[in-house]
Order: structure tokens, then C-alpha cells, then sequence
């Protein structure tokens, strides 16, 4: 298996279960079995048929704090769909270095055709709706102005052919900021977070950058998950401004033009291939 990060760690089958032996004897003997393909920085084990270990690959916690175990069962029981329950907290050991994580396992599929609007509508404003007062600020500087990713996107159109995308990203990251409230956030809605099952959606996956902060951060799914024609709809449905829906459209090409700029289709073929069918629809006229 190539590797993605220069710099991040092997991680195979015998130190999850040397983990487990250590920390969490009562399931070391449990079937695990490696999730492809891995995401950008973690790593998912299937943990019998009821959980998966998720462990970093670089730039772990190095604390024992979880957001996702403080903050996933409180927006639990607002949501339509199903997202994972926190099981218990690994902690450095066995050579690892950094914290871990074991969750429920969500039983579905990644989808293979666009979501309908409605249903994916009926999630972004489910959890906009929950009260974000104590929210984190989301990881990853998703809390930040658009505009302070200008450099990263330059850079990136140095090595990505995108015709239209500096017009298109000249316009976005000078958008009005959002003026209301921080709303609760997934921030990485994207076909390798979401589960569906008979064709409908049922599950979000990948909650460690959550937090509170501009609706565009989930408005962009609408370019990533929603069809062409279908858009519009989206948009109705959750009644969205035009800044936020052009902050939103700068969110996506931002991400796919950084995406590709360092990804390649050896290294990481199925994050390559999603970026490259974001920012053809993002540019669509």
C-alpha cells in the first residue's frame, strides 16, 4: 500500500491487536479487519461486527481529551440519521504515540449516486438547529475566514489545471462573512462520511472535526453529494443567502484544488478522483 504523508506511521493488523491486548483485553480476541480505503489522516478497523478502532496516522492527540465522546451523544438524539456512539478512549502504548478512539460500528454503504436534497437538506438543518453555545471551534482551522486559505489555494493552482478557478476563488474569498450565530458544523461531508442504506441516507461518519462555526462549512455538500440539477432544491430548502452560498462554493474549490495538489492517483487514488469530481462541478456554469 503506497503511502500517503511522508511522514505518517504503518499502522498494520498486529499493533491494533497489540493495542487492544494492552488496554482492552475483554475484545482483543474479536475478529479486525481494515477498512479501504483509509481516510486522509486515520486509519479504521472493523472491531467484530459491532465497532471499529480508529487510529491516526500522523499528527494523533497527544491528550486524552475526546470531543467526539463529549459532544457526539449530546447531537445523537437530534439527528435523522444514525452516527456513531463513542465506546472507549485508547491511549499511547505498544510503540503508538498518540490517543485513539473505539466507536459502534454503522452498518451501510458509501454512496455510489447523489443523494437526494431532501435528505441530506433534513441533516444539515437538523443539526444547525441544535443550540451551538459551547461548541468547539472546529479542528483543522474550519473556523477561520475563507479568505485566510488564499494561500494554499495559489499555491495549489501552481500544479492543478483549473481553468476559471482563480476567477471563480477571487470572487468567493471576498463573499461578506456569515453575520449570524456559529451553528453546529460535521465539516466533512463529502461521499466517504456518509452511509446509506436502500439507496437513502443513514448514517454520518467522521465527526472529529466538528464544532461551531459558518453554515457554508455543510452547504458545500451540496456540490459533493447532491446532483446538478438537484441543487437548487438543496439550496431552497435550507433557505441559503447568496455570501453563504458562495463562501460554500469557495469551501469546495479550495478543498478540491488543495486535494489535488497534493494527492496523486498512486498515492491516494480514491481522494484524488472525489477532488477531481468537485471541482468539475464546482466550475459547472
Amino acid at each position: 500500500m503506497p503511502r500517503v504523508h511522508e511522514d505518517e506511521l504503518d499502522i498494520p493488523e498486529a499493533l491494533v491487536r497489540e493495542l487492544l491486548e494492552e488496554q482492552f483485553p475483554q475484545w482483543a480476541a474479536l475478529p479486525l479487519a481494515r477498512v479501504e480505503p483509509d481516510g486522509t489522516v486515520n486509519v479504521i478497523y472493523r472491531l467484530g461486527d459491532g465497532m471499529s478502532v480508529r487510529l491516526p496516522r500522523r499528527d494523533g492527540p497527544e491528550h486524552e481529551e475526546d470531543l467526539e465522546a463529549r459532544w457526539l451523544p449530546v447531537l445523537a438524539p437530534h439527528l435523522p440519521v444514525e452516527i456513531p456512539r463513542p465506546v472507549a478512549r485508547g491511549r499511547p502504548g505498544a510503540g503508538y504515540p498518540w490517543f485513539w478512539s473505539i466507536h459502534t460500528w454503522l452498518d451501510g454503504e458509501t454512496p455510489s449516486e447523489p443523494l437526494a436534497p431532501e435528505e441530506i437538506a433534513a441533516f444539515v438543518a437538523a443539526l444547525q438547529r441544535i443550540d451551538a453555545g459551547r461548541a468547539p471551534e472546529p479542528a483543522g482551522g474550519r473556523g477561520r475566514p475563507l479568505s485566510l486559505r488564499d494561500g494554499g489555494v495559489r499555491d495549489a493552482l501552481e500544479r492543478v489545471d483549473a481553468p476559471g478557478a482563480l476567477e471563480l476563488w477571487e470572487r468567493a474569498r471576498r463573499a461578506p462573512e456569515w453575520p449570524g450565530a456559529r451553528v453546529w458544523i460535521h465539516c466533512d461531508l463529502d461521499g466517504r462520511n456518509v452511509l446509506v442504506r436502500d439507496r437513502r441516507l443513514a448514517g454520518v461518519l467522521d465527526w472529529g472535526g466538528l464544532g461551531a462555526g459558518d453554515p457554508a462549512l455543510d452547504v458545500m455538500v451540496a456540490w459533493k453529494l447532491v446532483a446538478r440539477e438537484e441543487r437548487g432544491r438543496f439550496r431552497e430548502l435550507l433557505d441559503v443567502d447568496d455570501a453563504t452560498w458562495l463562501r460554500a462554493r469557495g469551501w469546495v474549490l479550495s478543498q478540491a484544488l488543495i486535494a489535488l495538489g497534493y494527492y496523486t492517483p498512486a498515492t491516494n487514488p480514491a481522494i484524488h478522483a472525489e477532488a477531481s469530481r468537485w471541482l468539475s462541478e464546482v466550475l459547472a456554469r
